[in-house]
């Protein structure tokens, strides 16, 4: 394997792909606005021109992690939906999915909700498509499955949506005191009550 530090040759989708590992692990300590492109180039080991070939500003690099951070939560969640068609089991695993992104060692969740730039048009833009991404999955799936017109399931989605979010970063905030499956069982059997109550189309 190539040495991925200063002076390895790496492809352009490899060294791409380290600057934005580098580059997430310096956000998530410093915040935007303190993140210096200095910090990130000698946290990849690389120098100042060769991240700048690939990422043009500071923003734009944000950007690109966002969006990646921002598609890999979207996707965990269809892919909660789509591991099985028993809804019990669909409420648990999309619960699950918020839980273990929220848990993730690269703390990628801080960039979508814990971001100090989100006053930025672009940024907020890139927040709001990953939430309305998980949004549209569930109310999706809860449109197919209980015939309920697409206005209502989203607000069902929604309440979903919030209490995974909200409650997977209140587990961590408080030191993950409960393991994370008891509390993925213990949402999941929340939510489970509230929408089991709609019956399912046949």
């Amino acid at each position: 394997m190539a040495n991925p530090g200063r002076g390895g040759r790496l492809s352009r989708d490899d060294r791409r792909a380290q600057l934005l590992a580098a580059a997430r692990s310096v956000f998530v300590e410093q915040g935007y606005h303190a993140a210096a492109m200095d910090d990130i180039a000698e946290r990849a080991g690389v120098s100042k021109p060769v991240l700048y070939q690939h990422f043009p500003s500071k923003l734009e690099l944000y950007q690109a992690l966002l969006d990646e951070s921002a598609n890999d939560m979207v996707a965990r969640v269809r892919a909660a939906l789509a591991a099985t068609e028993d809804n019990h089991d669909r409420v648990h695993r999309t619960i699950e999915a918020y839980y273990e992104f929220v848990a993730g060692d690269d703390q990628a969740y801080r960039l979508i909700f814990e971001s100090d730039l989100r006053g930025q048009p672009d940024v907020q833009a890139a927040v709001d498509r990953a939430i309305d991404g998980c949004l549209d999955a569930l109310t999706e799936t809860i449109t197919q499955d209980t015939g309920v017109d697409s206005t209502h399931s989203r607000l069902l989605a929604s309440a979903l949506v919030g209490l995974s979010q909200v409650s997977a970063r209140y587990w961590l905030s408080q030191g993950a005191q409960i393991p994370r499956a008891a509390a993925v069982d213990l949402l999941s059997t929340l939510a489970w009550r509230g929408i089991s109550g709609f019956p399912r189309q046949s």
